[in-house]
């Protein structure tokens, strides 16, 4: 094209562009588009942002931040939490879209009573009046008002109870033993030891060759003795037999028996009316000499001790209980002994005194036991290991062990209610044997009771009445 041809088409268009513009000034099509424009514009937004509704149900950290406030607060640098209406809560506006599920929302609220706070869903003692989540997002658990009838009791759902591995066992009647194992020591029997002394001025004339830890039968000479007032009395009482009236013989045999001559010598003098020179004393019981004192030619004193014999075929064992056993260890419980310098025998005896007292220093109380000892193997201060069968001998109820929750101020067992609830009952403990205690108060024969992850059910309990309290305090 060339260059008159180039300035024709320009000028041509120019006129054109003119004569539009011209036109769409004078119809006002320059005003319409605008408008038509802008309100474009303007509406594209507003139909991408929804406007917050509903009540403000809790302030937010401005940052995100897992904080929350159920009234307006500002954050450490000055900036005031964010607003938190219904519409942008979760909870509520899942519940918004079907008004058939909100109805259904609402009954499910009804039936389970009026809503009293949020708790933490860790166990952790704080509460909410208004939803919100915890550190990891988790959100609080709603309790009602059913839920808090019995503050102690303590409901789990059945996924959490086979994940915690909670157990339960019957309380049934039953006879409970355990064995008690304590050191003693062999002893003499108190009842069984003789102590041979004067009770008037004697002289010892001969002793028998016995010794100490001699064996001696019963009626064995032990010494000769004279004394002046047994002489003077047997004189009498022998003048005294060929009384007709008798009375020489009944005060003379009397005063004869009240000096210690044995009745033997006092029977022979009435016989034959003689005073023999000097009186023989026999051993009163069949044992082993513990002490000879009586030496040929020596005056005896009255008081005396002369000789001192103890039998030994039945002896007794002193053992040392600890305080906290004594309930368990009866009068008459079967005991086993065995002496360390014995090894491979054993000894079988009965339980015959639990002494009145506790020593300050070690906490024991002596428990006397009754042991036979025929071939007289057992000898004083021998040491022993005892093992008292100890609990109740007659059926009584009982649990396992491991479902008593001691806290040190009191017992509790937890008694499995059904449909996951647990109620803890305060127990009086008797008898503790190996594997079962006894119950005297707080739960019967037949009851449920838990015996695993009890501790668990403890420290919920523990909090839901802590939670309890608090509900009651916040309370107009």
């Amino acid at each position: 094209m060339n260059t008159p041809s180039r300035v024709a088409a320009t000028l041509s268009l120019a006129v054109l562009l003119g004569g539009g513009g011209y036109w769409a000034g004078t119809n006002d099509l320059g005003r319409w588009l605008g408008l038509h424009v802008v309100e474009q514009a303007l509406a594209t937004p507003a139909t991408s942002v929804i406007a917050p509704t509903g009540a403000i149900i809790y302030y937010r950290h401005p940052d995100g931040l897992p904080k929350f406030s159920a009234t307006p607060t500002n954050a450490d640098d000055g900036r005031p939490y964010v607003a938190v209406h219904a519409s942008e809560e979760v909870n509520f506006a899942d519940a918004a879209p079907k008004p058939s599920e909100t109805m259904a929302s609402k009954e499910t609220t009804s039936d389970k009573g009026k809503l009293l706070y949020y708790r933490n869903p860790m166990g952790l003692p704080d509460t909410s009046k208004v939803p919100k989540k915890d550190s990891m997002g988790m959100d609080y658990i709603p309790v009602y008002e059913g839920e808090q009838s019995d503050a102690s009791t303590v409901k789990v759902s059945l996924g959490k109870l086979q994940r915690t591995g909670v157990k339960t066992a019957t309380a049934e009647m039953a006879s409970i033993s355990r064995k008690i194992q304590v050191p003693g020591t062999v002893t003499l029997d108190e009842r069984l030891v003789s102590i041979i002394s004067m009770r008037t001025d004697s002289f010892v004339d001969d002793v028998a060759g016995v010794t100490t830890g001699d064996h001696i039968r019963r009626g064995e000479k032990l010494f000769r003795f004279y004394s002046r007032e047994i002489a003077t009395a047997a004189s009498e009482y022998a003048a005294g037999r060929s009384d007709a009236h008798g009375n020489g013989d009944s005060g003379s045999a009397l005063r004869l028996r009240n000096l210690g001559v044995p009745q033997e010598i006092i029977d022979g003098i009435g016989n034959t009316r003689q005073v023999p020179p000097s009186v023989t004393y026999v051993a009163p019981r069949d044992g082993i000499v513990l002490e000879r004192m009586a030496t040929t030619g020596m005056m005896a004193k009255p008081g005396d001790v002369l000789f001192r014999i103890a039998d030994i075929s039945n002896v007794w064992v002193m053992a040392d209980v600890p305080e906290y056993d004594l309930a368990s260890v009866r009068n008459g419980a079967e005991v086993n002994v065995t002496v360390r310098s014995l090894p491979g025998k054993s000894f079988k005896g009965v339980v015959d005194l639990i002494y009145p007292e506790v020593d300050m220093q070690t906490r024991t109380t002596k428990v006397r036991i009754e042991l036979p000892n025929p071939d007289g193997v057992l000898l004083s201060n021998m040491y022993a290991d005892v093992e008292i069968e100890a609990g109740a001998p007659n059926p009584v109820v009982a649990v396992p062990n491991s479902a008593i929750v001691d806290t040190g101020d009191r017992q509790v067992v937890f008694i499995d209610k059904g449909d996951g609830k647990f109620e803890p009952k305060d127990v009086k403990l008797g008898v503790r044997g190996d594997d079962s205690t006894e119950i005297r108060q707080g739960v019967a024969a037949g009851d449920e009771v838990v015996v695993s992850a009890n501790f668990l059910l403890d420290a919920e309990s523990n909090l839901n009445s802590a939670l309890s309290a608090m509900t009651e305090e916040a309370k107009p």
